[in-house]
């Protein structure tokens, strides 16, 4: 490898964690009751225009496309109360590290992710985890999802706490 390859490899992973971290962002720049729920907004710079997302993990099919998936986050409306936003108000999404393949202008990755959703009622929090399988093509606007496997983790439903303060001991003499 020379200089020049050793930093196009550099620069070329961070451009694709940042693609991959801009999903999340596209979820939660537009909460429940938000007017703006244009997740196109920061998923342009995340997915090819003709990506293919395989959700088949959860339930959908495995092979839609990325109005079809926005449909199902947000509604064919594009409110805030339907599609996913009918069961949550408020959520939190974490795009782990990636670990990628690069091969030319095409590159593959795998990256954890975390995603936290408070139910609508406010009465849980719901927990998904899993992984996303990822290729990506470089495009003249840069990396793009162009096909993105969802692999199920697990889901897990907590009860609310009130005051989650009233759970820790505050006075370490009374041990």
């Amino acid at each position: 490898m020379t200089v020049e390859s050793d930093v196009r490899y550099v620069l070329d992973r961070i451009a694709i964690q940042d693609v991959i971290a801009r999903y999340g962002l596209g979820q939660d720049l537009h909460q429940g009751d938000n007017e703006d729920q244009d997740m196109l907004a920061q998923w342009a710079e995340v997915f090819a225009p003709d990506a293919v997302i395989d959700a088949s993990d959860v339930g959908l099919s495995a092979e839609i496309g990325l109005e079809e998936y926005v449909d199902f986050m947000r509604g064919k409306d594009r409110r805030g109360d339907q599609g996913l936003g009918r069961l949550f108000g408020l959520w939190q999404h974490r795009e782990g590290y990636a670990t990628v393949t690069l091969d030319g202008d095409t590159a593959t990755a795998i990256s954890p992710f975390f995603h936290t959703h408070e139910t609508r009622d406010g009465n849980a929090n719901v927990i998904h985890t899993g992984l996303w399988h990822d290729r990506l093509e470089r495009r003249p606007q840069g990396w793009r999802i162009v096909h993105r496997r969802l692999e199920d983790g697990f889901f897990n439903t907590l009860p609310r706490i009130d005051n989650p303060h009233d759970l820790v001991e505050h006075d370490p003499a009374s041990r």
